[in-house]
């Protein structure tokens, strides 16, 4: 159940179904932070890169790569939170993780 918390909308399986295992809530809650905190961030991406002409050919090669950046970055995020649940630890990051627990 852990590992389906940090799989965006999947997150709302063990939410749902392990109500009595708080270990596991608390990864939901913290999946689903997290899920939105990405979401926002590349909304912001796309609507930044809409406003930017196509003429600055050069600055669009760079928003694309920090597009593939920000992917891998947000994969790995993913992959190290999954195996530090699985080893019963928490992955703790500043801002996102303080909301979470307000939940």
């Amino acid at each position: 159940m852990i590992v389906l918390a940090y799989l965006w909308p999947l997150a709302f399986i063990p939410l749902l179904l392990e109500k009595q295992d708080a270990d596991v809530q608390w990864h939901a809650k913290h999946g689903l932070v997290l899920m939105i905190a990405e979401l926002i961030a590349i909304f912001a991406y796309v609507t930044f890169t809409s406003m930017i002409s196509l003429a600055a050919f050069g600055f669009g090669c760079v928003l694309g790569l920090l597009l593939v950046f920000g992917f891998v970055g947000i994969l790995a995020l993913h992959v190290v939170a999954i195996l530090k649940g699985i080893n019963g630890e928490r992955l703790l990051i500043p801002g996102i993780s303080d909301y979470a627990n307000r939940l």
